[in-house]
């Protein structure tokens, strides 16, 4: 009986503990609805909007002043991490589902003020707020640069780069015939992987044009490069 007592106690007390974690990691985050998201944006000085959509979805229409920051994106992790903390952060996608995942991930890093946008531009539309289009998206973060790409292939005896992104079918085919084939070779060859949106200066850089494109380095210096979807055949020819 006494066992018993002690077990519940433990459970209760883990439970109060959790709740407790939780209340204070959410203290800083509000949904809110269009009409107050606008107004609060406008209220709000040196503040972070963060649209946390693709990239496609963006360009159809966006609020005004916002960040793509895409947390679909392997790179979202990478581009809250530059963000300032100190300020308050915007955050919305088409529905709310997405942008609540973004928020919970920003509690987490550590932001304090965080106002989510019940809704999302669904929502936003609805209340006949103003969208903007662009044609090109605003990136929160722009990525490796060449210096930064050089330094992650340096040293390295062979390296193949495949350039890709979260919206491309041909790459999501190749990626697994990919992986297949550096599996192969017994640690010979390593695969870096490198989304072009997350990455837009770098892509810039190397004028990559289409995707999923490929580059082999041998000790630093490119010696293949492919644009397009192709099997072991092919990959087998850049040894």
């Amino acid at each position: 009986m006494k066992l018993n007592k002690i077990a519940l106690i433990g459970v209760f007390a883990f439970f109060i503990l959790s709740c407790s974690t939780s209340s204070k990691k959410s203290e800083g985050l509000k949904n809110v609805d269009a009409m107050a998201f606008q107004s609060l944006m406008k209220e709000v000085e040196n503040s972070t909007i963060l649209d946390v959509r693709t990239i496609d979805e963006y360009e159809q229409g966006h609020i005004e002043g916002a960040q793509m920051a895409d947390i679909s994106s392997s790179a979202f992790q990478d581009v809250i991490a530059k963000l300032d903390k100190s300020k308050s952060v915007f955050v919305y996608c088409l529905s709310g589902g997405r942008s609540s995942q973004a928020a919970d991930a920003l509690a987490s890093a550590g932001f304090t003020s965080i106002y989510n946008l019940d809704g999302g531009m669904l929502a936003w539309n609805m209340a006949n707020l103003p969208v903007s289009t662009s044609a090109k998206a605003k990136l929160a973060s722009l990525g490796m640069n060449m210096g930064d790409f050089e330094a992650k292939i340096k040293g390295k005896k062979r390296v193949i780069v495949d350039y890709n992104a979260e919206w491309c079918g041909p790459c999501k085919q190749l990626s697994p015939i990919l992986k297949a084939w550096v599996k192969e070779q017994n640690g010979a060859v390593e695969l870096l992987e490198i989304d072009v949106d997350a990455n837009p200066e770098l892509a810039k850089a190397k004028k990559i044009e289409a995707i999923p494109y490929l580059e082999m380095y041998k000790d630093g210096k490119m010696t293949w490069s492919n644009v397009g979807l192709i099997g072991k055949a092919e990959l087998n020819q850049t040894k």
